[in-house]
């Protein structure tokens, strides 16, 4: 009778434990993506490049050829595109960001790219115009 007890006790502990386990194994494990638009941050920019010329003004502070000028300085300066990011893109996270003021998870947002990606590009931008 004792260990009929101690059976039972301890397989409703189990029955209570295990449901958890699983939502922590994935939650941790098994991750949504966030970034899942089908618009992505180059696509956006190829857009805004090949759009009606004010809307490039109105997102990025700036008119297609001073944005393509800024693009070719940067390159005679010896940036340019990374593994996953583009330079116009990088470019146009630091335009639009220093011209919403918009936070960096914003930026991601718009941007489809985490947020230590585009931490990063505002960085290395805010740098490189000093």
């Amino acid at each position: 009778m004792h260990l009929h007890t101690i059976l039972v006790a301890i397989t409703l502990q189990l029955s209570l434990l295990v449901p958890t386990l699983v939502r922590l194994m994935f939650r941790y494990h098994m991750k949504e993506p966030y970034h899942t638009s089908i618009l992505s941050g180059y696509a956006w920019v190829q857009e805004l490049l090949h759009g009606h010329p004010e809307r490039i003004r109105t997102e990025l502070g700036v008119h297609k050829e001073v944005f393509h000028a800024l693009v070719e300085e940067l390159r005679s300066m010896g940036h340019g595109d990374t593994r996953n990011v583009t330079l116009e893109e990088q470019l146009a996270i630091f335009l639009y960001m220093s011209v919403t003021g918009l936070s960096i998870r914003h930026a991601g947002e718009r941007f489809q790219h985490a947020n230590g990606t585009i931490s990063k590009w505002v960085f290395q931008s805010s740098v490189t115009t000093i």
